[in-house]
Protein backbone atom coordinates (compact mmCIF):
# COMPACT_ATOMS: atom_id res chain seq x y z
CA UNK A 1 0.00 0.00 0.00
CA UNK A 2 1.47 3.77 -0.79
CA UNK A 3 1.02 6.38 1.76
CA UNK A 4 -0.53 9.16 0.24
CA UNK A 5 -1.23 11.25 3.17
CA UNK A 6 -4.54 11.26 3.11
CA UNK A 7 -7.39 10.61 5.49
CA UNK A 8 -10.23 8.10 4.77
CA UNK A 9 -13.92 9.47 5.22
CA UNK A 10 -16.28 6.71 4.64
CA UNK A 11 -13.32 4.97 2.63
CA UNK A 12 -13.07 8.45 0.13
CA UNK A 13 -9.34 9.35 0.26
CA UNK A 14 -9.80 13.41 1.89
CA UNK A 15 -6.35 15.64 1.40
CA UNK A 16 -7.12 17.75 4.47
CA UNK A 17 -5.71 21.34 5.14
CA UNK A 18 -4.24 23.86 6.98
CA UNK A 19 -2.34 23.46 9.21
CA UNK A 20 -0.41 20.35 7.56
CA UNK A 21 1.98 18.32 9.71
CA UNK A 22 4.19 15.32 9.66
CA UNK A 23 5.55 12.63 11.54
CA UNK A 24 9.17 13.05 13.02
CA UNK A 25 12.25 10.23 13.63
CA UNK A 26 12.24 9.70 17.15
CA UNK A 27 15.88 8.74 17.08
CA UNK A 28 17.11 11.91 14.51
CA UNK A 29 14.55 14.56 15.22
CA UNK A 30 14.13 14.89 11.50
CA UNK A 31 10.90 15.06 9.81
CA UNK A 32 9.35 12.52 7.72
CA UNK A 33 6.97 12.84 4.78
CA UNK A 34 4.84 12.87 3.47
CA UNK A 35 2.74 16.05 5.19
CA UNK A 36 -0.41 15.45 6.03
CA UNK A 37 -3.42 17.85 5.95
CA UNK A 38 -5.81 18.40 9.38
CA UNK A 39 -9.60 17.74 8.55
CA UNK A 40 -12.07 21.03 8.64
CA UNK A 41 -15.05 21.25 10.44
CA UNK A 42 -16.89 20.00 7.12
CA UNK A 43 -14.53 16.74 7.05
CA UNK A 44 -15.62 15.93 10.80
CA UNK A 45 -19.29 16.44 10.16
CA UNK A 46 -19.45 14.11 6.64
CA UNK A 47 -17.38 11.42 8.69
CA UNK A 48 -19.72 11.81 11.43
CA UNK A 49 -22.85 12.02 9.59
CA UNK A 50 -21.77 9.16 7.31
CA UNK A 51 -21.61 6.82 10.62
CA UNK A 52 -24.68 7.79 11.71
CA UNK A 53 -26.45 7.07 8.18
CA UNK A 54 -24.62 3.57 8.35
CA UNK A 55 -25.15 2.72 11.92
CA UNK A 56 -29.06 1.11 11.49
CA UNK A 57 -27.92 -0.99 8.59
CA UNK A 58 -24.41 -1.85 10.27
CA UNK A 59 -25.89 -3.05 13.58
CA UNK A 60 -28.91 -4.76 11.98
CA UNK A 61 -26.34 -7.32 10.39
CA UNK A 62 -25.99 -11.03 11.72
CA UNK A 63 -23.52 -11.39 13.91
CA UNK A 64 -21.91 -13.40 12.25
CA UNK A 65 -21.54 -10.81 9.39
CA UNK A 66 -19.93 -8.23 11.83
CA UNK A 67 -17.06 -11.59 12.97
CA UNK A 68 -16.59 -11.69 9.31
CA UNK A 69 -15.76 -8.08 8.66
CA UNK A 70 -13.39 -7.91 11.41
CA UNK A 71 -11.93 -11.08 10.53
CA UNK A 72 -11.47 -9.19 7.25
CA UNK A 73 -9.47 -6.60 8.92
CA UNK A 74 -7.34 -9.07 10.61
CA UNK A 75 -6.03 -10.66 7.21
CA UNK A 76 -5.44 -7.09 5.06
CA UNK A 77 -3.31 -6.33 7.87
CA UNK A 78 -1.59 -9.59 8.28
CA UNK A 79 -1.14 -9.09 4.42
CA UNK A 80 0.11 -5.34 4.87
CA UNK A 81 2.00 -6.74 8.11
CA UNK A 82 5.67 -5.59 6.55
CA UNK A 83 5.07 -2.31 5.45
CA UNK A 84 3.17 -1.21 8.57
CA UNK A 85 5.45 -2.10 10.71
CA UNK A 86 8.61 -0.63 8.75
CA UNK A 87 6.64 2.25 8.93
CA UNK A 88 5.82 2.61 12.62
CA UNK A 89 9.09 1.75 13.51
CA UNK A 90 10.48 4.73 11.36
CA UNK A 91 7.89 7.04 12.95
CA UNK A 92 7.85 5.78 16.81
CA UNK A 93 11.52 4.81 17.38
CA UNK A 94 10.23 1.41 18.44
CA UNK A 95 12.12 -1.33 17.35
CA UNK A 96 10.52 -3.85 14.59
CA UNK A 97 10.34 -6.86 17.18
CA UNK A 98 8.08 -4.94 19.73
CA UNK A 99 6.09 -3.89 16.97
CA UNK A 100 5.36 -7.25 14.97
CA UNK A 101 4.35 -8.00 18.69
CA UNK A 102 1.90 -5.62 18.48
CA UNK A 103 0.54 -6.35 15.47
CA UNK A 104 -0.37 -10.01 16.34
CA UNK A 105 -1.94 -8.60 19.60
CA UNK A 106 -4.03 -6.00 17.12
CA UNK A 107 -5.41 -8.58 14.51
CA UNK A 108 -5.65 -11.11 18.10
CA UNK A 109 -7.64 -9.13 19.51
CA UNK A 110 -9.69 -8.46 16.55
CA UNK A 111 -10.41 -11.95 16.13
CA UNK A 112 -11.47 -12.48 19.83
CA UNK A 113 -14.42 -10.22 19.40
CA UNK A 114 -15.04 -11.91 16.15
CA UNK A 115 -15.08 -15.16 18.17
CA UNK A 116 -17.28 -13.73 20.95
CA UNK A 117 -20.19 -12.79 18.63
CA UNK A 118 -20.13 -16.57 17.47
CA UNK A 119 -22.47 -16.74 20.47
CA UNK A 120 -25.31 -14.83 21.98
CA UNK A 121 -23.04 -13.93 24.81
CA UNK A 122 -22.18 -10.43 24.00
CA UNK A 123 -25.42 -9.56 23.70
CA UNK A 124 -26.57 -10.70 27.24
CA UNK A 125 -30.56 -12.37 25.85
CA UNK A 126 -32.60 -12.49 29.11
CA UNK A 127 -36.12 -13.79 28.66
CA UNK A 128 -38.84 -13.77 31.35
CA UNK A 129 -42.14 -15.07 30.37
CA UNK A 130 -45.42 -13.85 30.98
CA UNK A 131 -47.21 -14.79 34.33
CA UNK A 132 -50.84 -13.91 33.58
CA UNK A 133 -51.75 -15.59 36.94
CA UNK A 134 -49.55 -13.37 39.22
CA UNK A 135 -50.63 -11.72 42.36
CA UNK A 136 -51.40 -8.98 42.92
CA UNK A 137 -50.40 -8.24 39.23
CA UNK A 138 -50.11 -10.15 36.46
CA UNK A 139 -46.34 -10.13 34.71
CA UNK A 140 -46.01 -9.14 31.44
CA UNK A 141 -43.50 -11.07 28.93
CA UNK A 142 -39.75 -9.09 29.15
CA UNK A 143 -36.90 -9.55 27.45
CA UNK A 144 -34.03 -8.40 27.52
CA UNK A 145 -30.63 -7.89 24.80
CA UNK A 146 -27.82 -5.61 23.98
CA UNK A 147 -27.38 -3.41 21.48
CA UNK A 148 -24.74 -1.12 20.22
CA UNK A 149 -24.91 2.74 21.42
CA UNK A 150 -24.47 4.37 17.87
CA UNK A 151 -21.08 6.25 16.51
CA UNK A 152 -18.21 6.14 18.80
CA UNK A 153 -15.17 8.12 18.20
CA UNK A 154 -11.57 6.52 18.95
CA UNK A 155 -8.66 8.87 20.03
CA UNK A 156 -5.43 6.75 18.80
CA UNK A 157 -2.42 6.31 21.43
CA UNK A 158 0.80 7.56 20.99
CA UNK A 159 2.58 4.37 22.92
CA UNK A 160 0.54 1.79 21.00
CA UNK A 161 0.62 2.88 17.17
CA UNK A 162 -1.30 -0.66 16.50
CA UNK A 163 -2.87 -2.11 19.74
CA UNK A 164 -4.59 1.29 20.77
CA UNK A 165 -5.05 3.34 17.59
CA UNK A 166 -6.33 2.97 14.40
CA UNK A 167 -7.52 -0.88 14.70
CA UNK A 168 -6.72 -1.26 17.97
CA UNK A 169 -9.27 -2.49 20.71
CA UNK A 170 -11.50 0.63 21.10
CA UNK A 171 -11.86 0.18 17.39
CA UNK A 172 -12.44 -3.72 17.51
CA UNK A 173 -14.71 -3.22 20.22
CA UNK A 174 -17.11 -1.06 18.81
CA UNK A 175 -17.12 -2.40 15.59
CA UNK A 176 -18.15 -5.59 17.05
CA UNK A 177 -20.82 -4.27 19.04
CA UNK A 178 -22.34 -2.73 15.88
CA UNK A 179 -21.14 0.51 16.03
CA UNK A 180 -19.29 2.55 13.09
CA UNK A 181 -16.70 4.42 14.03
CA UNK A 182 -14.46 7.62 13.69
CA UNK A 183 -11.13 7.87 14.41
CA UNK A 184 -9.19 10.94 15.41
CA UNK A 185 -5.63 9.92 14.47
CA UNK A 186 -2.42 10.21 16.66
CA UNK A 187 -0.38 13.05 14.86
CA UNK A 188 2.76 11.01 15.88
CA UNK A 189 1.90 8.31 13.64
CA UNK A 190 0.37 9.46 10.52
CA UNK A 191 1.69 7.29 8.17
CA UNK A 192 0.94 4.28 10.25
CA UNK A 193 -2.27 5.28 10.67
CA UNK A 194 -3.25 5.68 6.92
CA UNK A 195 -1.91 2.12 6.39
CA UNK A 196 -4.05 0.79 8.84
CA UNK A 197 -6.81 2.73 7.73
CA UNK A 198 -6.51 1.55 4.11
CA UNK A 199 -6.60 -1.94 5.57
CA UNK A 200 -10.31 -1.53 7.42
CA UNK A 201 -11.89 0.61 4.22
CA UNK A 202 -10.58 -2.65 1.95
CA UNK A 203 -12.38 -5.19 4.27
CA UNK A 204 -15.37 -2.63 4.62
CA UNK A 205 -15.43 -2.63 0.46
CA UNK A 206 -14.97 -6.62 0.64
CA UNK A 207 -17.79 -7.68 3.09
CA UNK A 208 -20.08 -5.16 1.14
CA UNK A 209 -20.82 -3.22 4.11
CA UNK A 210 -21.71 0.51 4.49
CA UNK A 211 -18.77 2.72 3.79
CA UNK A 212 -20.07 4.92 6.49
CA UNK A 213 -18.84 2.62 9.11
CA UNK A 214 -15.52 3.63 9.34
CA UNK A 215 -13.65 6.87 8.67
CA UNK A 216 -9.77 8.42 9.64
CA UNK A 217 -9.49 12.27 10.42
CA UNK A 218 -6.09 14.29 11.02
CA UNK A 219 -5.30 16.91 13.05
CA UNK A 220 -2.17 18.38 14.31
CA UNK A 221 -3.91 20.12 17.16
CA UNK A 222 -6.48 19.07 19.93
CA UNK A 223 -9.57 21.20 17.43
CA UNK A 224 -10.12 18.58 15.37
CA UNK A 225 -10.75 16.02 18.50
CA UNK A 226 -12.73 18.55 20.23
CA UNK A 227 -15.26 18.73 17.32
CA UNK A 228 -15.73 15.15 17.27
CA UNK A 229 -16.39 14.56 20.51
CA UNK A 230 -18.65 17.72 20.31
CA UNK A 231 -20.70 16.19 17.16
CA UNK A 232 -24.64 14.97 17.86
CA UNK A 233 -23.94 12.12 15.85
CA UNK A 234 -21.26 10.75 18.23
CA UNK A 235 -22.53 9.08 21.20
CA UNK A 236 -19.64 7.43 22.84
CA UNK A 237 -15.81 7.74 23.28
CA UNK A 238 -12.73 5.49 23.14
CA UNK A 239 -9.57 7.83 24.72
CA UNK A 240 -6.13 6.13 25.56
CA UNK A 241 -3.60 8.91 26.56
CA UNK A 242 -3.10 11.67 29.14
CA UNK A 243 -5.21 12.66 32.00
CA UNK A 244 -5.12 16.14 31.15
CA UNK A 245 -6.29 14.89 27.36
CA UNK A 246 -9.22 12.47 28.80
CA UNK A 247 -10.96 14.83 31.43
CA UNK A 248 -10.78 17.87 28.67
CA UNK A 249 -12.61 15.82 26.64
CA UNK A 250 -14.63 14.37 29.19
CA UNK A 251 -16.11 17.89 29.78
CA UNK A 252 -16.82 18.44 25.99
CA UNK A 253 -18.88 15.17 26.12
CA UNK A 254 -20.70 16.65 29.12
CA UNK A 255 -21.69 20.08 28.35
CA UNK A 256 -23.35 18.60 24.89
CA UNK A 257 -27.12 19.06 24.85
CA UNK A 258 -26.91 15.54 25.25
CA UNK A 259 -24.45 14.44 27.59
CA UNK A 260 -22.30 10.92 25.99
CA UNK A 261 -19.86 8.87 27.86
CA UNK A 262 -16.07 9.02 27.25
CA UNK A 263 -13.98 5.70 28.22
CA UNK A 264 -10.79 7.34 29.18
CA UNK A 265 -8.17 5.48 29.94
CA UNK A 266 -5.33 8.27 31.48
CA UNK A 267 -2.17 6.60 33.54
CA UNK A 268 -1.67 5.07 36.68
CA UNK A 269 1.70 5.21 39.05
CA UNK A 270 1.03 1.45 39.39
CA UNK A 271 2.13 0.96 43.09
CA UNK A 272 4.45 -1.75 44.15
CA UNK A 273 4.73 -3.17 47.46
CA UNK A 274 7.12 -5.30 48.98
CA UNK A 275 6.54 -6.86 52.08
CA UNK A 276 9.52 -7.94 54.51
CA UNK A 277 9.37 -11.94 53.43
CA UNK A 278 9.87 -11.34 49.62
CA UNK A 279 12.83 -8.84 50.21
CA UNK A 280 14.69 -11.33 52.68
CA UNK A 281 14.20 -14.13 50.16
CA UNK A 282 14.03 -12.58 46.70
CA UNK A 283 15.42 -8.94 46.87
CA UNK A 284 17.92 -9.13 43.79
CA UNK A 285 14.95 -11.16 41.94
CA UNK A 286 12.76 -8.06 42.53
CA UNK A 287 15.11 -6.08 41.68
CA UNK A 288 16.17 -7.03 38.36
CA UNK A 289 12.30 -7.47 37.82
CA UNK A 290 11.83 -3.65 38.90
CA UNK A 291 13.75 -2.36 36.31
CA UNK A 292 13.04 -4.98 32.95
CA UNK A 293 9.58 -3.73 33.79
CA UNK A 294 10.56 0.09 34.75
CA UNK A 295 12.58 1.03 31.61
CA UNK A 296 11.20 -1.68 28.78
CA UNK A 297 9.97 0.82 25.93
CA UNK A 298 11.96 3.95 27.80
CA UNK A 299 9.27 3.40 30.46
CA UNK A 300 6.00 4.29 27.91
CA UNK A 301 3.73 1.96 29.10
CA UNK A 302 0.66 3.10 31.33
CA UNK A 303 1.31 0.37 33.52
CA UNK A 304 5.52 1.03 34.54
CA UNK A 305 5.84 0.69 38.02
CA UNK A 306 5.84 4.29 39.11
CA UNK A 307 6.17 3.75 42.80
CA UNK A 308 7.17 0.97 45.10
CA UNK A 309 6.99 1.02 48.61
CA UNK A 310 8.65 -0.82 51.24
CA UNK A 311 9.50 -0.65 54.94
CA UNK A 312 12.63 0.70 56.75
CA UNK A 313 15.28 -2.19 57.12
CA UNK A 314 18.45 -3.86 56.10
CA UNK A 315 16.99 -5.76 53.09
CA UNK A 316 14.93 -2.85 52.37
CA UNK A 317 17.98 -0.48 51.77
CA UNK A 318 19.82 -3.46 50.49
CA UNK A 319 16.59 -3.52 47.55
CA UNK A 320 17.45 0.35 47.09
CA UNK A 321 20.80 0.07 46.61
CA UNK A 322 20.88 -2.84 43.92
CA UNK A 323 18.31 -1.61 41.68
CA UNK A 324 20.24 2.27 42.30
CA UNK A 325 23.34 0.27 40.64
CA UNK A 326 21.29 -1.76 38.18
CA UNK A 327 20.11 1.40 36.63
CA UNK A 328 23.44 2.78 36.14
CA UNK A 329 23.85 -0.03 33.33
CA UNK A 330 20.52 1.08 31.52
CA UNK A 331 21.14 2.69 28.41
CA UNK A 332 19.15 5.36 27.23
CA UNK A 333 15.99 4.98 24.42
CA UNK A 334 14.16 7.71 22.35
CA UNK A 335 10.83 8.42 23.39
CA UNK A 336 7.71 8.32 20.99
CA UNK A 337 7.70 12.11 20.48
CA UNK A 338 9.55 15.67 21.69
CA UNK A 339 6.57 17.19 23.37
CA UNK A 340 6.41 13.74 25.66
CA UNK A 341 10.43 13.85 25.95
CA UNK A 342 9.92 17.72 27.05
CA UNK A 343 7.57 16.59 30.02
CA UNK A 344 9.19 13.79 31.16
CA UNK A 345 12.30 16.35 31.67
CA UNK A 346 10.05 18.28 33.41
CA UNK A 347 8.88 15.52 36.14
CA UNK A 348 11.94 14.60 36.65
CA UNK A 349 13.39 18.15 37.36
CA UNK A 350 10.26 18.51 39.77
CA UNK A 351 11.04 15.66 41.65
CA UNK A 352 14.71 16.40 41.75
CA UNK A 353 13.63 20.02 43.26
CA UNK A 354 11.60 18.85 45.90
CA UNK A 355 12.47 19.26 49.45
CA UNK A 356 11.59 15.93 51.07
CA UNK A 357 12.60 14.02 47.94
CA UNK A 358 16.66 12.31 47.01
CA UNK A 359 17.72 11.52 43.69
CA UNK A 360 18.68 7.88 44.07
CA UNK A 361 19.99 7.02 40.60
CA UNK A 362 20.80 7.98 36.88
CA UNK A 363 21.10 5.52 33.79
CA UNK A 364 23.18 6.80 30.77
CA UNK A 365 22.02 9.86 28.97
CA UNK A 366 21.81 8.83 25.42
CA UNK A 367 23.19 11.73 22.51
CA UNK A 368 19.57 11.56 20.63
CA UNK A 369 17.31 14.85 20.73
CA UNK A 370 14.41 12.59 22.85
CA UNK A 371 16.30 10.60 24.02
CA UNK A 372 15.75 9.69 28.22
CA UNK A 373 17.95 8.23 30.82
CA UNK A 374 16.06 6.32 33.73
CA UNK A 375 15.73 7.84 37.07
CA UNK A 376 15.12 6.79 40.45
CA UNK A 377 14.41 8.99 43.64
CA UNK A 378 13.50 8.39 47.37
CA UNK A 379 11.11 9.42 49.63
CA UNK A 380 9.94 8.86 52.99
CA UNK A 381 5.71 7.56 53.55
CA UNK A 382 4.87 10.81 55.76
CA UNK A 383 6.22 12.98 52.66
CA UNK A 384 4.34 11.48 50.15
CA UNK A 385 1.36 10.66 51.98
CA UNK A 386 1.68 14.77 52.75
CA UNK A 387 2.03 15.98 49.60
CA UNK A 388 -0.43 14.66 46.86
CA UNK A 389 2.05 15.99 43.42
CA UNK A 390 4.46 13.09 44.91
CA UNK A 391 1.69 10.40 43.33
CA UNK A 392 1.86 12.34 39.68
CA UNK A 393 2.43 10.43 37.08
CA UNK A 394 5.89 10.87 35.38
CA UNK A 395 5.40 8.77 31.66
CA UNK A 396 8.72 7.52 31.28
CA UNK A 397 11.46 5.23 33.56
CA UNK A 398 11.46 7.23 36.14
CA UNK A 399 10.04 5.92 39.86
CA UNK A 400 9.87 7.01 43.44
CA UNK A 401 11.41 4.51 45.82
CA UNK A 402 9.02 5.05 49.31
CA UNK A 403 10.18 4.20 52.45
CA UNK A 404 7.98 3.58 55.24
CA UNK A 405 8.24 3.12 59.08
CA UNK A 406 5.90 -0.14 59.59
CA UNK A 407 3.09 -1.97 57.88
CA UNK A 408 0.80 1.02 58.92
CA UNK A 409 2.25 3.17 57.23
CA UNK A 410 2.27 1.30 54.15
CA UNK A 411 -1.18 1.18 54.51
CA UNK A 412 -2.08 4.82 55.34
CA UNK A 413 0.45 5.29 51.29
CA UNK A 414 -2.15 2.82 50.29
CA UNK A 415 -5.04 5.05 51.34
CA UNK A 416 -3.92 7.75 50.11
CA UNK A 417 -3.58 6.53 46.49
CA UNK A 418 -5.55 7.68 43.93
CA UNK A 419 -7.52 5.43 41.07
CA UNK A 420 -4.51 3.06 39.35
CA UNK A 421 -4.84 0.50 36.49
CA UNK A 422 -2.54 -1.51 38.39
CA UNK A 423 -1.25 -2.58 41.97
CA UNK A 424 1.53 -5.33 42.71
CA UNK A 425 2.18 -7.55 46.26
CA UNK A 426 5.54 -9.05 46.82
CA UNK A 427 4.65 -10.89 49.54
CA UNK A 428 5.63 -14.62 51.10
CA UNK A 429 3.72 -16.69 53.12
CA UNK A 430 4.92 -14.92 56.27
CA UNK A 431 3.60 -11.93 54.34
CA UNK A 432 0.23 -13.19 54.25
CA UNK A 433 -1.68 -10.90 57.17
CA UNK A 434 0.07 -7.66 55.63
CA UNK A 435 -0.71 -8.74 52.03
CA UNK A 436 -4.62 -9.26 52.89
CA UNK A 437 -5.10 -5.70 55.04
CA UNK A 438 -3.53 -4.04 51.85
CA UNK A 439 -5.62 -5.85 49.63
CA UNK A 440 -8.53 -5.05 51.42
CA UNK A 441 -7.47 -1.34 50.26
CA UNK A 442 -5.83 -2.04 47.05
CA UNK A 443 -9.29 -3.31 45.65
CA UNK A 444 -10.83 -0.16 46.25
CA UNK A 445 -7.70 1.57 44.59
CA UNK A 446 -7.20 -0.61 41.47
CA UNK A 447 -8.49 -2.28 38.35
CA UNK A 448 -6.11 -5.45 38.26
CA UNK A 449 -3.87 -6.80 41.24
CA UNK A 450 -0.72 -8.59 40.75
CA UNK A 451 0.71 -11.03 43.29
CA UNK A 452 4.69 -11.83 42.70
CA UNK A 453 5.10 -10.11 39.29
CA UNK A 454 5.10 -6.98 37.24
CA UNK A 455 2.19 -4.44 35.94
CA UNK A 456 4.02 -4.79 32.59
CA UNK A 457 2.52 -7.04 30.00
CA UNK A 458 -1.77 -6.57 29.63
CA UNK A 459 -2.96 -10.02 28.82
CA UNK A 460 -5.68 -9.74 26.44
CA UNK A 461 -8.67 -11.92 27.15
CA UNK A 462 -11.96 -12.43 29.04
CA UNK A 463 -10.94 -12.10 32.67
CA UNK A 464 -8.64 -9.19 32.10
CA UNK A 465 -9.34 -5.98 34.24
CA UNK A 466 -7.99 -2.87 32.04
CA UNK A 467 -8.82 0.32 33.64
CA UNK A 468 -9.39 0.96 37.75
CA UNK A 469 -11.40 4.06 39.71
CA UNK A 470 -10.39 7.95 38.45
CA UNK A 471 -8.33 9.03 37.32
CA UNK A 472 -7.01 5.99 36.15
CA UNK A 473 -9.91 5.33 33.75
CA UNK A 474 -13.40 7.73 33.97
CA UNK A 475 -14.77 4.74 34.44
CA UNK A 476 -14.18 2.27 36.78
CA UNK A 477 -16.98 -0.07 35.93
CA UNK A 478 -14.82 -0.90 32.23
CA UNK A 479 -12.08 -2.41 30.40
CA UNK A 480 -10.01 -1.14 27.66
CA UNK A 481 -8.63 -4.55 27.32
CA UNK A 482 -10.13 -8.00 26.50
CA UNK A 483 -13.72 -8.78 25.63
CA UNK A 484 -15.36 -6.75 28.36
CA UNK A 485 -14.34 -4.15 26.58
CA UNK A 486 -17.30 -4.39 23.86
CA UNK A 487 -19.95 -3.73 27.00
CA UNK A 488 -18.54 0.14 26.76
CA UNK A 489 -20.36 0.82 23.45
CA UNK A 490 -23.55 -1.27 24.34
CA UNK A 491 -26.51 -0.51 26.21
CA UNK A 492 -29.68 -2.70 27.36
CA UNK A 493 -33.32 -2.64 25.50
CA UNK A 494 -35.92 -4.43 26.64
CA UNK A 495 -38.65 -5.61 25.26
CA UNK A 496 -42.49 -6.04 26.57
CA UNK A 497 -45.19 -8.38 25.15
CA UNK A 498 -43.74 -8.38 21.66
CA UNK A 499 -44.86 -11.09 18.93
CA UNK A 500 -42.04 -13.79 17.83
CA UNK A 501 -42.81 -11.81 14.24
CA UNK A 502 -41.16 -8.62 15.53
CA UNK A 503 -38.54 -9.86 18.32
CA UNK A 504 -34.47 -10.24 17.27
CA UNK A 505 -33.38 -13.79 16.73
CA UNK A 506 -32.03 -13.84 19.91
CA UNK A 507 -35.25 -13.18 21.86
CA UNK A 508 -37.80 -14.85 20.21
CA UNK A 509 -39.25 -18.61 20.64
Amino acid sequence: MTIQGMMLIAGVPVAGTEPVFCATDPRSGEAIGPEFGSATTADIDRACRQAEAAFDEYRALAAMRRAQFLEAIAERIEAAADSIVTCASRETGLPPARLRGELVRTTGQLRQFAALLGSDGWAEPCMLTADPERLPTPRPDLRRRNIGVGPVAVFGASNFPLAYSVAGGDTASALAAGCPVVVKGHPAHPATSELVARAICAAVTACGLPPGIFSLVNGAGTEQGAALVAHAAIQSVGFTGSRAGGVALMKIAAARPAPIPVHAEMGSINPVFLLPQALTDRRVEIAEGYLASLTASAGQFCTNPGVVIGCASKEWEEFCALAAELLHDIASAPMLTARIHAAYEAGLNRLADHPNVSHASRGNVGSGPHDCAAALFRTDAASFVADGDLADENFGPSSLLVTCRDPHEMQMVAEALEGQLTATLHAEATDMISARDLLTILERKAGRIILNGWPTGVEVDAAMVHGGPFPASSDGRASAVGTLAMRRFLRPIAYQNFTDELLPPELSG
